[in-house]
């Protein structure tokens, strides 16, 4: 399969001399089945993108943030319908209607952050400071419940969630439940000044000049909806815990995987932290991942205990449209 995906040259723009990475991966059965690296992780010191780069993989970590509120319902330390008043005292009271489960499977309504930051910010927001924002809006985008409407808001105060009931600051929840239980030494909540995240990929763009530094934003501190770096070694260890019941029991784990619904029973093809669907006869869950100098993309494919994987850094969706690709070849070539 390496020498076919070759040939067909997906990778070909990442493959130039001096020019950001890319760093993919098909896992079978929890395992290497091959992996694929191009370009430089980072320009300045002509680092070559490898299994072991770190890369933030933006909305990909709400797969792992939703993982957080699973560990604390298994403990029975939350309900998935509880109002998120509960836990923000200070709502505004459409809180009264939007829960947890609303706010993981985007059926909340509630603004996006992106969309109300005042122009005169000019520091990085954090996750508090997103429920600060969120907090002066007393309307939402429709009734809670009866539409799908994707939002970072929502992930966002699901990382403030389970600091208030676990006590602890969500960095180190992730890390202490997740990362470091599942050997994912690497994988961190980058936080400036805090955490360090080795082998990092910095961030590009390209413009009519070439390639140039896009590493953060002001959305770049908030850490619930896509705050993550992490390699492809990292990422086989986390694909490898979701065939088994180390973090959760299956029951758990499987309604992740499931569709939710609105209140009329419809479908939205979106469970927690996953995007849900049916391809050529196999069920596959995936997620995409954009922000300020890096794309990502991940596609696993249950019936066939196959998952593949594409990170880069630079700005675009090169990596969704590389995984669709090659999604439709392994599934059309009924590998």
């Amino acid at each position: 399969m390496k020498n076919i995906l070759i040939e067909q040259n997906l990778f070909q723009e990442f493959n130039a001399a001096g020019v950001p990475g890319a760093s993919a991966a098909i896992f079978k059965d929890g395992r290497f089945l091959f992996s694929l690296n191009c370009g430089l992780a980072n320009l300045e010191t002509k680092t070559p993108a490898s299994e072991r780069t770190n890369y933030r993989i933006a909305s990909v970590s709400k797969q792992f943030t939703a993982m957080a509120i699973m560990i604390l319902r298994h403990r029975g330390a939350i309900d998935y319908d509880t109002p998120i008043s509960s836990f923000f005292t200070d709502f505004p009271p459409i809180g009264e209607n939007i829960t947890v489960r609303r706010l993981m499977n985007h059926t909340s309504g509630i603004v996006n952050y992106e969309d109300i930051i005042p122009p005169e910010v000019q520091k990085p927001l954090k996750d508090a400071d997103v429920l600060e924002l969120i907090k002066h809006q007393h309307g939402v985008y429709f009734t809670p419940g009866t539409q799908y409407k994707y939002s970072n808001t929502g992930y966002a105060l699901l990382a403030l969630i389970v600091e208030r009931v676990s006590g602890a600051r969500f960095a180190d929840f992730m890390r202490e439940n997740i990362f470091a239980p599942l050997g994912m030494l690497d994988t961190v909540l980058h936080e400036d000044g805090i955490t360090e995240v080795k082998n990092r990929a910095i961030g590009y763009k390209k413009t009519d000049k070439g390639f140039e530094w896009a590493d953060q934003s002001l959305t770049s501190a908030v850490l619930g909806d896509g705050g993550i770096y992490t390699s492809l070694e990292d990422y086989l260890k986390w694909d490898q815990a979701l065939y088994g019941e180390t973090l959760v029991p299956r029951p758990i784990l499987d309604e992740a995987w499931t569709s939710g619904t609105l209140t009329d029973g419809t479908p939205i093809n979106y469970g927690f932290g996953w995007r849900v669907e049916e391809r050529n006869g196999v069920r596959l869950i995936h997620h995409n991942g954009s922000t300020c100098g890096f794309n990502s993309a991940v596609r696993r494919m249950l019936d066939k205990k196959m998952t593949l994987v594409i990170f880069t850094n630079r700005n675009g969706n090169q990596s969704h449209q590389i995984a669709d690709n090659l999604t439709d070849y392994i599934l059309d070539n009924n590998f």
